[in-house]
């Protein structure tokens, strides 16, 4: 579970202050597909920083598993990110000269995954998103839906229990982008992972359990569609 309360954030002072968070609130069961929607500027991201720990708000509580994460040290929300939480972005951030193989093998050795499995969870990472075939290609040389895919097995490869996805098709036509929505949600339900999709596309929020609509930091609209608990996903056992 994922409790937001109270979260407001802003930057500058006095005449130039600005609200990008305003009295946020709102809940997340485990295992849920959330869309966080809204136009440019609506605190979209800014929420998204906050909830992962990567932002601190002026005030409020994100806790997770019963844990406020804004209340521990930069290094400890550092680890309970790094074990907890992963992200995909609109812009892919593989590393073009490396393999697809080294690509995802980096976040085992950030995320301290004991060096005996790291090529067995490289593998099954490569697999879901298939690109199995791909394994020794470098990033520069994929598609672009391919290197969203790479993105994709970097941010499974340790577990997450929380899947972060900034405008993932974004950057990718419909056809590709349907690709990879698919293959979010297929995770999302196999694994009974929380996906928590920050976009301004309205189709896709719709492919949600939740919507969560943001204007001018403030939460407009909850639209509980289908609540998820951990009895109602198939959860797959970890290796």
């Amino acid at each position: 579970m994922i409790d937001v309360r109270h979260v407001t954030k802003t930057y500058g002072k006095k005449s130039t202050i600005f609200t990008a968070l305003d009295d946020v609130n709102f809940s997340i069961p485990d295992g849920a597909s959330v869309a966080i929607i809204g136009k440019s500027g609506s605190g979209k991201s800014t929420l998204m920083h906050t909830m992962s720990g990567l932002d601190r708000p002026q005030t409020g509580e994100v806790i997770i598993d019963g844990q406020d994460i804004l209340q521990l040290k930069s290094k400890e929300v550092d680890r309970f990110r790094s074990r907890q939480m992963s992200f995909i972005f609109q812009s892919f951030f593989v590393e073009a000269n490396e393999s697809c193989y080294n690509n995802v093998g980096m976040v085992c050795e950030i995320a301290d995954v004991p060096s005996a499995e790291h090529q067995d969870r490289i593998e099954r990472a490569l697999e879901a998103v298939e690109l199995t075939d791909k394994k020794k290609s470098r990033a520069r040389d994929l598609s672009g839906g391919q290197k969203q895919r790479l993105a994709i097995a970097r941010a499974i490869v340790n577990d997450p229990k929380i899947l972060f996805a900034d405008e993932p098709t974004g950057n990718l036509d419909s056809a590709t982008g349907e690709i990879i929505e698919d293959l979010l949600f297929r995770y999302n339900r196999e694994k009974g992972v929380t996906l928590i999709i920050v976009t301004h596309d309205h189709d896709l929020a719709k492919r949600c359990d939740i919507m969560i609509q943001i204007r001018d930091g403030k939460i407009v609209s909850v639209d509980n569609k289908k609540p998820a608990t951990k009895s109602s996903r198939k959860k797959a056992g970890k290796s």
